[in-house]
């Protein structure tokens, strides 16, 4: 693989910016460490090892438990360690970031519906797309993490 590949926040700081405008945003009405569960799981889905290192890290940060970030790969089958809520939102992730040509579901979208407000189910959606955005720019950058001791 190449390592020489355009890091586009470097060749377009001003967008980098926005984007980052719209996070904050974004992350106003959203609990934060749902957030990063959210933003986890779709980099996850995404394979882009450089965000998964980065919200692992962030979640720490935040306070959340290292056996709930162990378990964002496999949320679906971990019972209650996840809250309704937070299910709702991980199935939303998991259906925004493999859109495919069905979308996101009735019962998906219901689920969600049922525990966040409309204010804060738009957040959650752009906060989903956002990731995948980032998710998608790492990965064709080749971002990588630092190793670290």
């Amino acid at each position: 693989m190449s390592s020489n590949r355009v890091i586009w926040s470097k060749k377009l700081p001003d967008v980098y910016a926005k984007l980052g405008e719209v996070d904050e945003i974004v992350a106003g009405h959203l609990d934060a460490l749902l957030l990063e569960l959210v933003k986890l799981r779709a980099s996850v889905l995404n394979g882009c090892s450089f965000c998964v290192d980065l919200h692992t890290r962030a979640a720490l940060k935040a306070g959340e438990t290292q056996q709930r970030l162990f378990l964002v790969s496999a949320w679906y089958e971990a019972g209650e360690i996840f809250t309704p809520a937070e299910r709702a939102a991980l199935a939303l992730t998991d259906e925004m970031t493999r859109l495919g040509e069905h979308g996101v579901s009735d019962e998906v979208y219901a689920a969600v519906a049922e525990h966040f407000d409309e204010q804060r189910t738009a957040a959650l959606m752009a906060a989903i797309a956002m990731m995948n955005l980032y998710n998608r720019l790492a990965v064709a950058g080749h971002l990588h993490p630092r190793p670290r001791s």
